[in-house]
């Protein structure tokens, strides 16, 4: 018995289709399913048939999305205000 994962029409894991299939008694992989076994990793798991294997089908944008880059903290501010004053007082030749 082996595992098959199943795609669909555009190739993309669909993560509740697994089965499994008695090849050693002749039972076929249907239609729409793989053996090959999806990495961990991808964010939408696309596979390709002519290559028999999973690529990644998520944009660097959609992936960018997922991880918004947080505001910065009260701490963080403070320094960077703080360096700013240092410096304008650096250039006008105060400190």
């Amino acid at each position: 018995m082996i595992r098959a994962y199943k795609y669909d029409e555009n190739y993309v894991w669909e993560e509740t289709g697994e089965i499994l299939v008695d090849v050693e008694n002749g039972e076929e992989i249907p239609e729409g399913y793989t053996a090959v076994r999806p990495q961990d990793g991808l964010f939408i798991k696309t596979f390709d048939p002519e290559k028999e294997e999973w690529c990644e089908g998520a944009t660097q944008e959609y992936i960018d999305s997922l991880f918004p880059e947080a505001a910065p903290s009260e701490l963080e501010i403070v320094r960077q205000q703080q360096a700013e004053l240092v410096f304008t007082l650096m250039m006008k030749g105060v400190i």
